[in-house]
């Protein structure tokens, strides 16, 4: 009778042994770390990963990520240095360095993204109101973001958090904004376009009016020369004539009457009152005697 009573007795303590065993073990992986709640009350963080003991009953375990955490922060407006608006879009990546002060003033990951989001929106207010819109955009950005960076994580030790980095995705002007800044760019690319053009067709001119006058002074020269050399063609033309007059002056004068002929009698509708006894017409008379001088005659 003893041993059954005895076996059962010895089962109930194996299976309150292994409840009591379960209870009092947890395990914390290698993303994570621990906190033990003794009755609500936190005790050392556990931050090795592997198997640890609690007070079974007694103890609760609070388990925390230890990886790196992203805050994605919804875009604001800010203004800049020179009151210009910009619409900035941010992030920040934090790690969780002090469980215990973590739990006591934020408790969870989304408690903590909460408060970073409002630490991170008042650094960039700060920050980049104290610059200028070019420094924000392009020239001081990576500069800005340390800036950022520090002053978010000196807040950000309160929650026992350590801020690893903060980086501007988007900083822009607003839509509007954007919109009238094109309007301007396109309005001052059209007027140096313009004066370009007017440059160019100034260039053009001058061009023009540079081939003109070369043109008119070749054209004048070559008039002049061809002016000389028909003048000396015409010189040379009437000495021919004057020593052809000078060695025979009936032909010359025959040869100048059919010129005359050639030049007045067309084949058209030509009309002369003459008359018939004229000089002109000496040669249809008695061509040899127009050009053979009559003998003169003797007296009886």
């Amino acid at each position: 009778m003893r041993n059954p009573i005895i076996g059962g007795v010895l089962a109930i303590l194996g299976v309150v042994a292994l409840v009591l065993i379960y209870s009092a073990a947890f395990v914390v992986h290698q993303t994570q770390q621990a906190l033990v709640l003794r009755l609500g009350d936190p005790l050392a963080p556990v931050t090795t990963p592997g198997l640890h003991w609690k007070v079974p009953f007694i103890d609760s375990v609070v388990y925390l990520d230890n990886r790196i955490l992203d805050l994605e922060n919804p875009s604001q407006e800010v203004i800049a240095a020179d009151q210009k608006r910009l619409v900035v879009d941010a992030f920040a990546r934090y790690r969780i360095t002090n469980p215990l002060r973590f739990y006591q003033s934020v408790g969870t990951v989304q408690g903590a993204n909460s408060r970073l989001s409002t630490v991170l929106n008042s650094a960039l207010r700060r920050v980049l109101g104290e610059n200028s819109f070019i420094s924000v955009v392009r020239d001081g950005r990576e500069g800005l973001m340390h800036q950022i960076a520090e002053q978010v994580n000196r807040e950000a030790s309160n929650f026992g958090i350590t801020v690893v980095d903060v980086r501007i995705r988007r900083a822009d002007l607003p839509e509007a904004n954007s919109q009238a800044v094109f309007q301007r760019m396109q309005t001052e690319r059209q007027r140096e376009a313009a004066e370009i053009r007017a440059q160019g067709n100034e260039a053009a001119q001058r061009l023009r009016a540079r081939a003109d006058r070369e043109v008119t002074i070749v054209v004048a020269e070559a008039n002049s020369k061809g002016e000389q050399v028909r003048g000396e063609g015409d010189a040379e033309r009437n000495r021919i004539f004057a020593d052809a007059f000078g060695r025979d002056p009936d032909f010359f004068s025959f040869y100048r009457s059919m010129q005359a002929y050639e030049a007045s009698i067309k084949p058209s509708d030509t009309r002369m009152l003459l008359s018939p006894d004229s000089r002109f017409f000496r040669y249809f008379q008695d061509p040899v005697s127009a050009v053979t001088p009559a003998a003169p005659t003797t007296g009886n």
